[in-house]
């Protein structure tokens, strides 16, 4: 009896264990399920949009966000030239082993905007390739916000937003449950270029946040090839050593 009432006891704790894990996993879950994300237009490995969105990381990411786990020269992955990289993504202090970092001090980034801009070494891994499309272009102005703006993917964000002169300004506009963004005055880029520069960028950042990925397929596919070709030929030295036996 005393047995059996372990084993329920045991059964019993697993079962709440279970319970309560699978509660704690779900409440993420469901918050994901109510945000509705726009699919990210990139293709993984396209070199011409990788450049442009490296350029577009430089220009406008790069003045508030480092990516210290990544170094210019990991750049000629992609096709660039010490020098292209040198002349066109650097400043004339760094050099070309330097990892990306910035000059922003985070004490006066905090009392900006209310906490350091995170590194972007690994944000896409973290939040995904649709969720940074959609926030990129999710802005619209709200006066009542430090920065003037907020954001419908991420609610009163801290960040302000730094394309605006090249996407323009949008607003939220309809009743509460039906609203919709609305440019209200038109950016430098058409809305079409627009989401083709915010995707090479979320390109780069899927890029950036694991640059060898393309190679680590590579080298998985090859490792399955040979264990399933040792495999077979296993099978045929085991028949050959046996043969006489069976």
């Amino acid at each position: 009896m005393k047995q059996h009432a372990r084993w329920m006891k045991f059964l019993f704790s697993f079962v709440a264990l279970t319970a309560l894990s699978a509660g704690l996993v779900g409440q993420p879950a469901l918050a994901h399920e109510e945000l509705v994300l726009d699919r990210a237009p990139i293709v993984e490995g396209d070199k011409a949009s990788l450049q442009r969105g490296a350029r577009a990381f430089a220009n406008y990411c790069q003045n508030c966000h480092s990516a210290q786990y990544l170094r210019y020269s990991r750049l000629t992955d992609i096709g660039l030239s010490e020098e292209e990289i040198k002349a066109n993504l650097m400043f004339s202090s760094e050099k070309i082993g330097d990892t990306m970092t910035v000059a922003l001090d985070k004490a006066d980034a905090k009392a900006w905007f209310g906490n350091p801009p995170p590194d972007l070494s690994v944000e896409a891994r973290v939040r995904g390739a649709d969720w940074l499309y959609s926030y990129l272009r999710g802005f619209y102005k709200d006066s009542s916000r430090p920065t003037g703006w907020n954001n419908t993917v991420y609610h009163n964000v801290g960040m302000p937003h730094v394309l605006y002169e090249l996407q323009g300004v949008q607003e939220m506009s309809g009743e509460e449950g039906a609203q919709s963004l609305k440019v209200v005055h038109p950016g430098k880029l058409s809305p079409a270029e627009y989401n083709q520069f915010t995707a090479d960028l979320v390109n780069y950042l899927v890029w950036m946040a694991e640059p060898a990925k393309a190679t680590r397929i590579q080298i998985g596919v090859l490792a399955i090839f040979f264990c399933v070709v040792a495999f077979f030929v296993t099978l045929a030295l085991k028949k050959e050593f046996w043969k006489d036996i069976h």
